[in-house]
């Protein structure tokens, strides 16, 4: 049974639909599993729920792009109509305004601002 380029392209791109929903459900729950953990050693939920909230955004941003890339491959690939293009479009803006909604959500900082540094102090050494 010989599959036309048209099925394989769909199926690929079914299996990135997969696996981007796979990988927001496995990592939203390695994400709960060690917030769990980490608020029964140390019962503290405020420092306990931050780096939750950081592993949960970051399974959600790593979907979102799996699921971006079935849509564009199913959609240009397999039907390039208008109408399919201006869907995708749709949905890619949509996509694209949650990834940059979370990454600054995660980061505390537009993407083209530079990273905040700790600053060091500087051991003395006794001289003035």
């Amino acid at each position: 049974m010989v599959a036309s380029t048209k099925e394989v392209v769909q199926w690929i791109g079914s299996l990135l639909d997969l696996a981007g929903v796979l990988v927001i459900a496995v990592g939203v729950a390695v994400a709960t599993v060690a917030f769990l953990l980490r608020y029964r050693r140390t019962r503290n939920l405020d420092e306990a729920y931050p780096p939750y909230r950081q592993g949960v955004g970051r399974a959600i941003l790593l979907g979102l792009e799996l699921l971006v890339g079935g849509d564009i491959i199913r959609s240009v690939a397999v039907e390039p109509t208008f109408q399919s293009v201006g869907v995708l479009a749709l949905i890619v803006v949509v996509r694209t305004f949650l990834s940059f909604s979370l990454e600054v959500e995660l980061e505390g900082r537009l993407p083209w601002q530079p990273k905040r540094t700790i600053p060091t102090v500087a051991s003395g050494s006794g001289r003035t």
